[in-house]
């Protein structure tokens, strides 16, 4: 079976019509070495907390905060469940903004009913 004369080659990505200026070659692997940055700085301990919530080796996690090499897929998902600035940048770079300001906003409505239900607390003991 051979392949078709057409189609055995992916389009550049100017033609998905993303994004229209060139993309840095290891612009991922920058991004998320700002945002471990950025969630936990460069330390040594950040090194060993994002060690183990991912269970990679502190050499690759040293290579990810210097900006080297990007996170697999399975360890790009262990560094969102553990940080919000990881998840930031990844919507931003998905184009999916709205997504975060859709979280901060069910995160804020809930730290609101949270404090009300505090005051209500407060005001109940203070009538008794």
């Amino acid at each position: 079976m051979s392949f078709p004369k057409k189609g055995k080659l992916f389009p550049k990505q100017a033609d998905y019509g993303l994004n229209e200026q060139p993309i840095p070659e290891n612009w991922f692997a920058t991004e998320i070495a700002s945002a471990l940055k950025k969630s936990l700085g460069g330390s040594r301990s950040g090194t060993k907390v994002v060690a183990s919530w991912t269970g990679a080796n502190e050499k690759t996690v040293k290579n990810w905060f210097a900006g080297r090499y990007g996170p697999s897929g399975e360890h790009l998902v262990a560094l969102i469940r553990h940080s919000d600035e990881v998840l930031a940048v990844f919507l931003a770079m998905a184009g999916r903004e709205v997504l975060l300001a859709a979280l901060k906003l069910a995160a804020a409505e809930h730290a609101v009913e949270e404090l009300l239900e505090a005051v209500r607390r407060l005001t109940h003991h203070d009538e008794t």
